[in-house]
């Protein structure tokens, strides 16, 4: 098993690509703490896990208020015994136009994208450095290259990338390492919503991701096979930014 004995967190776990990689990481032997607003989806991604024979956690809460998102650190380390890796994966598209923009939404997307994960990862980093551990955020192709379907999306994933390239220089040499999983459009709920009014677009693989595949990638970056890989930003998007 890939991560056998290692003890992580995903955040936005309750659905979607968050829920396939909770599945997957327990799968290979991690113990994971699920995260996510809906605690209806936590207990169903947990008893998931455990009726496949796996270890977890639920953690139901809103990450966008600032105890909660401290507190998923050290409640793992209490219930599971340490904490190995950090998916920041929670986010939200925001407001879509920047006429008439709705700033009480504008707000929480940019607290749920990217102040969310800083607090986690701020509370991780003392319990990741002596175990060689490292964060894996959720930013998106739309981080990479600008998207005309939210400039809220393109704004925070552009910064989660940011942060995160900042991060891995600066914790290098500490041992930690942080990485970013950038997927394209994706089978979930979250693109069903926002592609709704727009056009398909040209996917040179000819179809949506699937969130197992996105997670399958995750994987690898989690994993001890790439401890020698921080600062990436990953593309998982069928050729789409090609």
């Amino acid at each position: 098993m890939r991560l056998a004995s290692k003890i992580g967190i995903v955040t936005g776990a309750g659905a979607g690509i968050g829920r396939a990689g909770a599945l997957r990481f327990a799968a290979e032997g991690a113990a994971i703490a699920i995260v996510d607003i809906d605690k209806v989806k936590v207990d169903a991604v947990q008893l998931e896990v455990t009726e496949a024979g796996g270890k977890a956690i639920g953690l139901a809460g809103d990450l966008c208020d600032e105890a909660f998102a401290r507190s998923i650190v050290p409640q793992t380390q209490a219930a599971l015994g340490g904490l190995d890796f950090l998916w920041n994966h929670a986010g939200t598209v925001g407001p879509k136009d920047i006429e008439d923009v709705d700033y009480e939404a504008l707000e929480r997307a940019i607290q749920l994208n990217l102040r969310a994960g800083i607090l986690a990862t701020e509370a991780a980093i003392p319990l990741l450095r002596p175990r060689r551990g490292n964060v894996l955020f959720t930013s998106s192709v739309s981080g990479l290259i600008a998207s005309q379907l939210s400039f809220t999306y393109s704004m925070t994933k552009f910064g989660v990338v940011g942060l995160m390239r900042a991060l891995a220089k600066r914790y290098a040499a500490d041992g930690v390492r942080f990485n970013a999983i950038c997927p394209g459009p994706v089978a979930t709920d979250m693109q069903a919503a926002s592609m709704a009014t727009m056009k398909p677009v040209n996917i040179p693989a000819g179809r949506l991701g699937r969130p197992e595949e996105v997670a399958a990638a995750a994987l690898f970056l989690v994993s001890d096979e790439a401890s020698f890989v921080t600062g990436v930003a990953l593309p998982v998007d069928g050729g789409y930014i090609a």
